[in-house]
């Protein structure tokens, strides 16, 4: 019995001193991974969940790896990896205050560019909700700021570094963005227009043929610049404005077969009764204004030097 109480207590101390050993028991002698080691297999966790898409477990990983090791070697890696993760998970708003911080630490980082391309893009989706996407809204009443934050992103970047990877598609928005800016402006200075606000009309649609002169938009643009003046008594600048459109955009789909432009006039609410309105328009309804057709003036004989 005594034999087997001793073999018993000496087969425990073995295990015991085993497990010191090898590191398997005992604070005293367990061993600590290096901090480069530690960091690396954080960051690779990060990775993990970044190619899983699982981008909530990315960021609390990315945020613990720059706290633990604000120093570390993959420290501005993940300033930047958490801009990619905030912008694929939706928050367009979290994206865009982590690509303005890692931009204001980092103002000559060799992959800075990446930040004003992530950052252009977030404003771009931020405004976009719901309803605009799936269902749209009234035109004049869309908020374009989202699209000019996100122009001017995206033109810092191609300024800053021309040679980048990004700045090819950067350019491409820029210049999708440009015709959305212009044809916002042409929605709003229709609306005046069909509301009477004449002066108004002309000033948003001269805007756009000065600022955004190479979109698609400035032909419908020069036509509201003709209607606004004509309707405003102001004959000189609505034949200089119908010159610019005949000889621009002769094929404008509202001139006739004589060249003549064709302004249909809708019918505005003031004009419509009660039983039209309370109908939503099915009875009642007042009679179309016919259209109103200008002719394209001669051209101005030049001045003489006499």
């Amino acid at each position: 019995m005594k034999r087997t109480l001793a073999a018993s207590l000496i087969f425990a101390l073995v295990l015991m001193s085993g497990c010191g050993l090898f590191g398997i028991g005992g604070k005293k002698n367990k061993s600590k991974e290096p901090e480069e080691t530690s960091e690396a297999l954080a960051y690779e966790r990060v990775q993990t969940a970044l190619e899983a898409g699982n981008f909530d477990v990315a960021i609390q990983r990315l945020e613990y790896l720059e706290t633990r090791f604000p120093f570390g070697r993959y420290g501005e890696q993940a300033q930047l990896e958490i801009v990619y993760a905030h912008f694929m998970k939706g928050d367009y708003d979290a994206a865009i205050v982590a690509a303005e911080r890692f931009i204001s630490l980092h103002p000559v980082h060799p992959k800075a560019d990446y930040a004003y391309y992530l950052m252009g893009m977030s404003h771009f989706q931020r405004d976009r909700g719901y309803f605009d996407r799936m269902l749209g809204a009234p035109e004049y009443t869309k908020d374009t700021t989202g699209t000019q934050l996100a122009f001017a992103a995206f033109r810092e970047l191609v300024t800053r570094f021309p040679r980048s990877p990004y700045a090819k598609d950067a350019k491409t928005r820029m210049a999708y963005l440009r015709n959305v800016l212009a044809q916002a402006e042409v929605n709003v200075a229709q609306y005046y227009l069909t509301n009477d606000i004449w002066v108004a009309a002309a000033n948003r649609a001269s805007g756009v043929v000065e600022n955004y002169p190479s979109t698609p938009a400035v032909a419908e643009a020069l036509a509201i610049l003709v209607e606004a003046n004509y309707k405003l008594g102001l004959e000189d600048p609505a034949n200089d404005a119908l010159r610019v459109l005949a000889t621009n955009f002769p094929d404008y789909e509202n001139f006739d077969g004589e060249g003549n432009l064709i302004i249909r006039e809708g019918i505005r609410n003031r004009d419509r009764s009660w039983l039209n309105v309370m109908t939503f328009g099915f009875l009642g309804k007042p009679p179309t204004p016919p259209p109103i057709q200008i002719k394209v003036p001669a051209e101005r004989p030049e001045a003489s030097d006499e």
